[in-house]
């Protein structure tokens, strides 16, 4: 299926930003101040935003592009010591003056913003100068390189000339990126796994050449068109030589762990979440709701499997084995029901009409026409998961969302793909586009982006935007969706158990020292995971840190958040009004949406 977008002037784009960045001020004075609250503290609140916005992006061209601000499309970062460096004295000169701004005297909109600004900051400082992901984590380049081409050439922002040449001066640059890069790694500090996996990465950007560039070269004529060629073989030349040097330099001297360990953990779990939930909370939570979600499960089995020939037993106090055989025979009779290989585009397809339909029909939220268009995956972002939300920048206003879907691939084996539709059956697939788009992500988004802060909008709460999506799926199951089939319930919980699992697992990994045997334990036996979906997550807690609690931590703001609303309001409280509410704010942490939403202090 082609991609609809609709088409920008560069020069469009460039006012947008401009404009974007001016309505911070704006933002604030449309908004009726309380009393004791200054004009002249939003004003120079918003000019150290400006600046951020400005500055910060300047130093990270290809985040800016991805963001929507294209003034830098034709750069790439640079990635050494002394840009490390620049981003720190950048971070530490605006958070001193934030520092020199009375919070007290700001609107409550800005008072918001500041402190997720400063936290940004913060995280900015310890990130480079703490953690060090810079010189531990060669993904973060193999990434980068990707990064830099997709987002000039997945969305039509700016003439297709134009983002090609943008793109090859991109790949011209590539050679210095990745120099940079093998002098800013040491391999002390690189883990084994990471090491592998930019390994395997690394040629990625070569598919994205050959798949999104070398197609459209006949865009091009005379020098533009050579320069394009030229550029195209020297950064093939230059992923050559990063890829001799991952494998003959890096890989056998890698010897950093992939574990964070308590501290860096602890620390960095608060940037993540800006929760307030501990660690220990968490954990204590999830392993709670871990038990209470099964026990769900187990009644719901109970129901559709009565009757049923070779049913297992079923009493009202099952033992832990029969409370695990009944939950897998019932999850058995979902997974019959699949796509054929060649379906699963189709079947995405037809749920998102279904689940579009069921969203306005119901009413418990404004559904509004932003651009959504459903596509076949790009080829080189296949293999990890069947579909993603993939919104535009948040500066990129009016472009289309594109919930990308993936075909079976065709070498896949007839066991693989059975594996694979196991997981993602008829029924996943509806949960899946549920919460990548109707009225998950794409819905969410669309709520958010009409919040008039691009500082927000550029520093958005992964827990609140991602503990939407999963709250999306309860709020569907609780409407009714699928006209109440238990089986849809009962793959929803399933999913909901994965949330819950990625937050025990991902302390477990970096904290407590958990094996790969005691992970596949907790994800197959425990949380009904097919084994190649847990295979990939244990690679997946290995390499990333503090990001899997995200969905976990922010369900479970959202749902206190709706039962708290639900006390107070009393008997004016309405679905549709609390959804509404809650993400008029855009998307910062749930706890400053409860401030906002009940008048209290901005903490």
């Amino acid at each position: 299926m082609k991609m609809h977008v609709i088409s920008k002037s560069r020069s469009l784009v460039t006012c947008l930003f401009c404009a974007a960045v001016s309505a911070l001020a704006a933002c604030s004075s449309a908004q009726q101040p309380p009393s004791g609250t200054s004009a002249a503290a939003d004003a120079e609140f918003a000019a150290i935003a400006r600046r951020y916005l400005d500055e910060m992006l300047t130093l990270t061209p290809v985040r800016a592009t991805e963001l929507g601000d294209h003034r830098f499309d034709q750069m790439l970062d640079e990635v050494d010591a002394a840009a490390q460096e620049r981003r720190v004295q950048l971070a530490r000169e605006l958070l001193d003056e934030l520092k020199a701004v009375d919070f007290a005297r700001l609107s409550r909109a800005s008072q918001v913003d500041a402190r997720l600004l400063a936290r940004e900051l913060e995280y900015e400082i310890w990130n480079i100068e703490t953690l060090a992901e810079w010189r531990r984590n060669p993904l973060i380049y193999t990434s980068l390189t990707g990064r830099s081409i997709y987002s000039l050439l997945a969305r039509d922002f700016a003439p297709l000339p134009e983002r090609l040449r943008n793109a090859g001066a991109r790949l011209e640059q590539l050679p210095r990126l990745l120099a940079q890069a093998r002098s800013a790694l040491d391999p002390a500090r690189v883990p084994r796994i990471h090491a592998e996996t930019a390994l395997q990465q690394n040629n990625g950007v070569l598919t994205l050449i050959d798949e999104v560039i070398v197609p459209r070269l006949d865009v091009l004529s005379g020098e533009d068109r050579q320069r394009l060629e030229r550029a195209i073989e020297t950064a093939r030349e230059a992923v050559a030589a990063h890829q001799s040097w991952l494998k003959e330099q890096l890989l056998p001297r890698a010897a950093g762990d992939f574990r964070l360990g308590a501290e860096l953990y602890d620390a960095k779990l608060r940037f993540a979440l800006d929760s307030s939930l501990s660690r220990q909370e968490i954990r204590e939570r999830a392993q709670s709701e871990l038990e209470r979600v099964r026990g769900e499960m187990y009644e719901i089995a109970r129901t559709v499997l009565r009757g049923k020939p070779g049913a297992p037993a079923m009493p009202d106090k099952p033992s832990a084995e029969q409370q695990q055989a009944a939950i897998a025979a019932a999850l058995e009779l979902a997974y019959a029901e699949r796509p054929a290989r060649e379906e699963v585009f189709e079947t995405a397809r037809l749920s998102l009409e279904q689940a579009t339909r069921f969203v306005r029909e119901r009413d418990f939220i404004t559904v509004y026409d932003d651009p959504l268009e459903i596509i076949p995956m790009p080829e080189f972002q296949r293999g990890v998961a069947l579909a993603y939300c993939d919104p535009p920048g948040p500066l990129d206003r009016g472009q289309t969302t594109f919930y990308a879907v993936s075909p079976i691939p065709d070498d896949w084996t007839d066991e693989q793909v059975r594996s694979f539709l196991r997981e993602y059956n008829t029924r996943s697939i509806h949960n899946l586009t549920i919460h990548e788009a109707m009225p998950g992500h794409h819905l969410q988004l669309a709520h958010a982006n009409r919040y008039e802060s691009p500082l927000r909008a550029v520093l958005a709460s992964g827990p609140f935007i991602e503990g939407w999506a999963v709250y999306a799926e309860e709020v569907m199951s609780e409407q009714g969706y699928l006209d109440g089939d238990p089986l849809m319930r009962l793959i929803q919980l399933k999913w909901y158990l994965r949330s819950i699992a990625n937050a025990i697992l991902d302390q477990a990994v970096h904290v407590d020292g958990i094996s790969r045997e005691q992970a596949m334990e907790l994800m197959v036996r425990d949380t009904f995971q097919e084994e190649r979906e847990a295979a990939g997550k244990w690679v997946r807690a290995q390499l990333t840190s503090a990001q899997l609690p995200t969905y976990f931590v922010g369900a479970q703001e959202h749902f206190e958040l709706r039962e708290e609303t639900k006390r107070r309001w009393g008997d004016e409280f309405t679905l549709k009004r609390y959804h509404d509410t809650v993400l008029s704010f855009g998307s910062p942490p749930v706890r400053y949406v409860r401030a906002l939403m009940f008048d209290l202090p901005i903490e």
